[in-house]
């Protein structure tokens, strides 16, 4: 019969969870300074959504120059945790960028950008 209390005080697979080791190590429990703001000290200040701060209701495909803010080097959507942008108007900012690029306003690849 196997002992299955034999890898010692921690519970769980090997390698997941635990205080200061693995991926993001360090101090400050599971997943180090992460989630720390600038200089370690306290909680991130929360990014505002763009679209609510400005009171844009609509978010328009043909506004090209406003949509360019949300693709990345690869011309993929940029997600909510790097925008900022509400879960509501991340899914309408989505939907904007696939109609532009049907209509051809903005490139699927950094290919097609190139070319423009």
């Amino acid at each position: 019969m196997i002992n299955r209390d034999s890898r010692g005080p921690r519970s769980g697979p090997p390698g997941r969870g635990g205080g200061g080791s693995g991926r993001f190590g360090g101090q400050g429990g599971r997943f180090g300074s992460r989630r720390r703001g600038p200089g370690g000290r306290g909680p991130r200040r929360r990014r505002s959504c763009y679209f609510c701060g400005n009171a844009i209701k609509v978010i328009d495909y043909k506004n090209v120059d406003l949509l360019w803010n949300y693709l990345d080097d690869r011309e993929k959507i940029v997600g909510h945790r790097q925008s900022g942008t509400c879960s509501k108007h991340q899914r309408r900012l989505a939907i904007a960028i696939k109609r532009a690029r049907t209509v051809a306003l903005l490139p699927y690849t950094p290919e097609q950008a190139r070319l423009r």
